[in-house]
């Protein structure tokens, strides 16, 4: 198997990882703070494991030399676990994973303002379809039941706290922040646990609340190893996989509709995103075919 096939295999596995995490919130019967915290304490201490058994504190170390990006990057990291829990308690899971599926556009945003990168063409046409898509999904949230604007809010919030931790983390691409993980859902649950009730959930859920654990932790680490083997382009190709199947998985275990509306708008925002990231993964292999001019002196006659 060569590396490529690898890192499809490695990516795809993580993202089937990652489907059921809206699910697992739907089934713990417990309050948002509850569930956040005991999805931070068992995939934040089951990576922290990991963590120490493969790299002992030296990656602790290297992270913490990373300054204000790594910082970034943590903190944002930790602000999406609680958000996620509070946006698909407040709204349908088809519209959480359909606005989630926007990061891309906030990431281009935020590299041009931090970063200083143009915008592409390109990119300018998929933001324009992305939001057109989202405001498809928010008109219908009023009509949709078990939908609404403050939960749809709530996950553009996790949309652009993933894109921020994206757009930090590029400035130290050579240090792994692997280690950042655990401490940022750590220290979600840490924050969050004077507003939570653990100790009522776990006899009798416990089954379901380490399920959720493992699954967060095996799609973190997938999706950590998996796109060092292949092109961004086909990384985001794969993860929109969850964006498709997790209402779908939702609508078929406890039968969730996710609503005309927010179907509509997600194959608008999906295929947008589809379309765009195809093209890229198109033209850099054109570009790689195309033969490059000789380089030195003409070969002798």
């Amino acid at each position: 198997m060569n590396d490529h096939v690898k890192g499809l295999l490695i990516t795809a596995i993580g993202v089937l990882f990652v489907v059921p995490d809206s699910l697992f919130v739907r089934l713990i019967e417990a309050s948002a703070p509850t569930i956040t915290f005991w999805r931070g304490v068992t995939s934040g201490g089951f990576i922290l494991i990991g963590v120490l058994a493969v790299m002992g504190l030296r990656g602790f170390r290297d992270v913490a030399r990373t300054g204000w990006p790594g910082l970034i990057y943590t903190v944002l990291i930790a602000t999406t676990a609680p958000g996620f829990v509070l946006a698909v308690t407040w709204t349908s899971v088809a519209n959480v994973v359909f606005i989630i599926a926007s990061m891309p556009v906030f990431a281009a945003i935020f590299s041009r303002v931090f970063l200083g990168e143009t915008i592409s063409r390109r990119m300018v046409l998929t933001m324009m379809g992305v939001f057109a898509g989202l405001g498809i999904i928010a008109w219908g949230s009023g009509e949709t039941e078990g939908a609404s604007w403050q939960g749809d809010l709530m996950a553009l919030g996790v949309s652009a706290s993933f894109a921020g931790a994206m757009t930090a983390v590029r400035k130290v691409r050579n240090t792994s922040m692997v280690p950042a993980i655990p401490v940022a859902y750590l220290g979600a649950s840490l924050v969050i646990w004077p507003f939570a009730d653990p100790g009522t959930a776990m006899p009798s859920q416990w089954p379901l609340l380490l399920g959720h654990g493992a699954f967060i932790t095996v799609s973190t680490t997938l999706l950590t190893l998996g796109p060092r083997y292949i092109a961004s382009a086909e990384v985001a190709l794969l993860i929109l996989l969850e964006s498709v199947l997790a209402p779908l998985l939702v609508w078929a275990v406890i039968g969730e509709d996710p609503g005309p509306w927010a179907l509509a708008g997600g194959a608008v925002v999906i295929g947008v995103l589809f379309v765009s990231n195809l093209w890229v993964l198109r033209h850099r292999r054109r570009m790689r075919n195309v033969p490059q001019p000789r380089v030195g002196p003409p070969p002798m006659q």
